[in-house]
């Protein structure tokens, strides 16, 4: 407690003020003492000691500080630097003008000393004091003359007498005082100008002396409480020889005035002879005083440096650590207040400022956090929401994307967030369908766009139906894309299914119950009528029935056919190898009567597929038998098959070609003609095709027609090599 107390009693003005005070109270006992040698020699010790202690003081205190600012400069403490050159720079402006007032004071002191004890000072001292002491002496003489006067006539005049001639003799005199002394000192007479005198001046033993060996007595005398007189003193011998001899004693005095300026005049020079002593030795105290003075007044100039300097690196410091604070994220620094000047209107403004900073960060700190409840929202719905959606920047780089997004497409796609999407099709080549269709639209500038997109993966094919959108731009952030996409295979294969299920139920419903009565009505009146009918007729009659009988059965097929194409399959799956497949059935048009040259081209490492083996047999007749009728007119017919197993877009699967060398498919019919009734051929049902892609989709495979360079038509199919068969079809 006590050294906290004495810490803020150093650091605040309490000091400085004292030694104000201590210095001026020096120098003013210095002022006062240089007008008396004695009273400066009085006080000189007490200045030595005042003097010294305030030194002691001063450097005690210098010490520390100049400790405490060597300590803060190593560790590097704010404001330390500043506060060494402050420090340097207010001690070198008060120390230089000190010193070169000292220097020119030392200089004066000596000088000045020096000059009271000029020779001519001395001399016109002396001549002063002589011209009085001869003025006086003038005095003295006529005095002594004029009493002697008297005396010879008081000779004549006996002791009885005396007293009535003596007040005559005084008055003629203008004497003080006139007494008439016995040879042994026994008053005879008196006489003075002052009634309430009782007693005359007597005279000392050593006047008596003086009158016995020159016979008269004159010499300056001061009287306590009187001032100073001329004392004359004369032997008057008696008239008769052997009477007594009579001593007249007269006391006359000096004036005021003259009286004044003779002891100033002496005690001038009776000083000027004591300082004149003392010239060294004043002079060496002087000299020491005024240094200790000058180094009292040095060293509190420095120390007053150090406590402005603080005082002015203070707020600077308050400020640093301030800004620090603010840097660090605590808003909420308030800084002391200074004074009311520039530093004081600066630290008010980095309170304001970080009173705004506060408020605005507490805003933003309720914003940020509305915003992560509002994004944690958003994850929660597009984390369960069943379409998949990803984002992109400006530079088509992928942003975000959902659970649902990477699941559609089988690919993890947090990897390559905040990569471009060209990592992703280097990296997962069966998305590169997928976003070349992306960059077809965002190249086009599209705001908004929808399309329709199958795949090919492991699992077979994929229908997606995607939908994009431009992201609208922020103030501080561009704006982006947005692809929204969902798997509709399965309800793509649905509807199809439910539609051609409702188509074939109207057939049956429609034409195949009329076909029944009709063929048997023909064949009655066949067999009714036939035989009775001559023989014009019958042929004719024949010819009808026959007819009839022969398109009921055409009928038949074709809805037979397009039953099987509309109803749910029931595969029955089973291990079984393509080319073995293939080579069966090509089996059963080894005996064709068309000539055909037919060849295989089938890859030996074809592996074993899941499969339906019925299915995949009645596909391969239907493009066996399409393509035998395609090439009906033409001389040089060519069939060809092959099979390729190919490890592509990181999925294993097998691929089936079957070209022909027809005159192919018109262009305008080319991505039509797996749709029900989309034929090239006078008598065909356009449903063979139809057939083949709804086996190759239950497989969950991929068909595409193409025309092959050199002519001719090229139907290719992609089934996928896995065990996984699709949900409808384990049914």
């Amino acid at each position: 407690m006590a050294t906290a107390k004495l810490k803020n009693f150093t650091a605040g003005p309490a000091p400085i003020i004292a030694l104000l005070v201590l210095l001026l109270t020096s120098l003013s006992l210095m002022s006062d003492a240089m007008h008396s040698s004695t009273q400066f020699g009085q006080l000189y010790t007490y200045l030595l000691v005042l003097n010294f202690a305030s030194i002691l003081i001063l450097l005690g205190l210098i010490a520390r500080n100049l400790y405490a600012l060597t300590r803060q400069w190593r560790a590097q403490v704010t404001g330390s630097r500043l506060t060494a050159r402050l420090v340097l720079l207010f001690a070198v402006l008060s120390v230089t003008p000190v010193l070169v007032v000292y220097y020119f004071s030392l200089d004066f002191l000596k000088h000045g000393i020096d000059s009271w004890f000029d020779v001519r000072t001395e001399r016109a001292l002396k001549n002063a004091l002589e011209l009085s002491q001869s003025s006086l002496a003038v005095r003295m003489h006529e005095l002594l003359k004029q009493t002697k006067q008297q005396g010879a006539e008081l000779s004549m005049i006996t002791n009885d007498m005396a007293s009535l001639s003596l007040h005559d003799i005084r008055v003629a005199l203008d004497a003080s005082e006139l007494t008439l002394f016995g040879q042994s000192g026994r008053i005879i007479a008196a006489s003075t100008d002052e009634a309430t005198r009782l007693f005359p001046t007597r005279i000392d033993e050593s006047v008596y002396t003086r009158l016995r060996q020159e016979q008269e007595y004159v010499e300056l005398a001061p009287i306590t409480d009187s001032g100073l007189f001329i004392r004359v003193a004369i032997l008057i011998p008696s008239s008769d020889p052997v009477g007594e001899s009579r001593i007249l004693h007269a006391m006359f005095a000096v004036t005021k005035r003259t009286n004044t300026l003779a002891q100033n005049v002496e005690e001038a020079y009776t000083q000027y002879r004591e300082l004149a002593y003392m010239r060294t030795p004043l002079k060496t105290t002087f000299i020491v005083t005024l240094s200790l003075i000058v180094l009292l007044a040095l060293l509190m100039s420095i120390w007053t440096a150090f406590y402005f300097a603080r005082r002015l690196v203070q707020p600077i410091v308050d400020l640093v650590e301030g800004t620090r604070a603010v840097a660090s994220g605590n808003y909420t620094t308030q800084l002391p207040l200074p004074s009311n000047d520039e530093l004081g209107f600066l630290v008010r403004s980095f309170n304001d400022m970080t009173q705004k900073i506060a408020l605005v960060t507490d805003e933003a700190t309720r914003s940020q956090q509305q915003l992560l409840e509002q994004h944690a929202y958003l994850d929660v719905v597009l984390t369960h929401l069943s379409s998949g959606v990803i984002t992109l920047d400006q530079n088509r780089h992928l942003h975000t994307a959902n659970d649902a997004a990477g699941q559609i497409l089988g690919i993890d796609l947090q990897p390559f967030e905040g990569f471009s999407l060209n990592k992703l099709t280097h990296e997962q080549p069966q998305s590169i369908l997928f976003i070349d269709t992306i960059f077809a639209h965002l190249d086009n500038d599209e705001a908004e766009w929808r399309e329709e997109l199958t795949l090919f993966n492991p699992s077979g094919r994929q229908v997606l139906l995607c939908r994009g959108s431009v992201l609208p731009a922020t103030d501080n952030k561009s704006g982006g894309f947005v692809v929204v996409f969902d798997d509709i295979t399965q309800s793509v294969q649905a509807q199809r299914n439910a539609a051609w299920g409702e188509v074939a139920r109207r057939l049956a419903h429609e034409i195949k119950n009329p076909l029944t009565p009709i063929q048997l009505s023909a064949e009655r009146l066949r067999h009714k009528y036939l035989h009775k009918m001559e023989e014009k007729d019958r042929e004719v009659l024949d010819r009808a029935t026959h007819t009839i009988v022969q398109q009921v059965e055409a009928l038949k097929e074709m809805i037979k056919a397009f039953s099987d194409y509309a109803r749910m399959p029931n595969l029955q799956v089973q291990s079984l190898n393509m080319n073995d497949l293939i080579r069966e059935v090509l089996d059963l048009y080894s005996h064709e009567s068309q000539p055909c040259q037919i060849q295989l081209h089938l890859d030996p490492r074809m592996p074993m597929i899941e499969a339906d083996d019925g299915r995949l047999r009645q596909l391969l007749h239907n493009l066996i038998k399409n393509a035998l009728e395609a090439m009906t007119q033409q001389p040089h017919a060519q069939l060809q098959i092959s099979t390729q197993c190919l490890e592509k877009e990181a999925c294993r699967f097998i691929e089936l070609r079957v070209r022909d060398s027809g005159p192919g498919i018109p262009e305008s019919l080319v991505g039509q003609i797996f749709e029900p009734y989309i034929t090239t051929k006078p008598k065909g049902t356009g449903l063979g095709l139809a057939i083949v892609k709804k086996i190759v989709e239950e497989h969950g495979g991929m068909i595409w027609a193409e025309n092959a360079e050199g002519g001719g038509a090229c139907i290719i199919i992609r089934l996928p090599v896995t065990k996984e068969m699709p949900k409808h079809a384990a049914a």
